[in-house]
């Protein structure tokens, strides 16, 4: 079984409340603790590797990415599934090259730009060409933006999700679905369905039982790493102020101690 099928295997047959759960690799040494706490495969944030190269989210130039996802992917043994947003612009042929290129095996496709919306059947006819082109090489996670963007009804979503899977992706992604939404997603729309995790929203079990086949967490986990570092730095920073404020004490009794002696010899 290629690594491709095995990725899309995870997929199937998930039973309500046993979601696959993706934590999102930023980097090389990030993904290698995930792969070694027995994650059987991982799917990296592209607001995650654009902090780790000092992008803004959405700034990070083409290269870079697939520069970055093929450091991740040759760093584990486990599948890689890439964000790339909304492609970069490059034609489908393209892009599917470049990310077999890395080695991952799949790919998560925004569909809005700059904070707007795509047409969804304009979106779906390009979503078809990308799988044209793909076969069966890459597992397609299309992002429904709908909710990310205002636009609250769930009918929405459900209508593009149709236009998506029907385009040839495997997995939708309604980003930012209420997880009230899940259980209306989840009678609408065929196929796995992919569900945000947040630190502090409900449990993955709780999300599985509401309907995702799947959890991925976006840039979260990065902005953990970040906090935990700032937390270690500042007590790091604290301790160094703390010995140059003993040495300088030090330094100031011992001159002083100097100064006495002098004086006292010359009584």
């Amino acid at each position: 079984m290629s690594e491709v099928e095995a990725f899309r295997a995870l997929h199937q047959n998930r039973v309500p409340g046993d979601p696959l759960v993706l934590p999102g690799p930023w980097d090389a040494a990030s993904a290698r603790v995930f792969a070694e706490a027995g994650f059987p495969a991982l799917s990296t944030p592209s607001a995650g590797v654009a902090a780790s190269l000092g992008y803004e989210d959405g700034e990070t130039p083409a290269d870079e990415m697939f520069a970055a996802v093929a450091r991740i992917v040759r760093a584990v043994e486990v599948p890689v599934s890439a964000d790339v947003e909304g492609g970069y612009g490059l034609a489908p042929k393209e892009l599917v090259e470049r990310l077999l290129e890395t080695g991952a095996v799949g790919c998560n496709l925004e569909d809005s730009h700059q904070g707007v919306l795509k047409d969804p059947a304009r979106h779906a006819d390009w979503l078809a060409e990308v799988r044209a082109v793909a076969g069966e090489r890459l597992f397609l996670n299309a992002r429904v933006d709908t909710f990310v963007r205002g636009v609250a009804d769930p009918e929405r979503a459900i209508e593009r999700a149709a236009l998506y899977v029907g385009a040839g992706a495997d997995c939708v992604y309604p980003i930012d679905a209420p997880v009230g939404v899940l259980p209306l997603l989840r009678a609408g729309i065929q196929g796995p369905i992919n569900a945000f995790g947040r630190p502090d929203g409900p449990s993955l079990a709780e999300l599985g039982e509401r309907g995702a086949t799947r959890i991925t967490f976006g840039p979260g986990l990065q902005r953990r790493s970040t906090e935990a570092l700032t937390e270690i730095a500042a007590n790091l920073k604290q301790h160094t102020d703390s010995m140059q404020h003993t040495d300088s004490r030090q330094h100031t009794d011992s001159r002083q101690d100097t100064d006495s002696r002098q004086d006292a010899s010359l009584r």
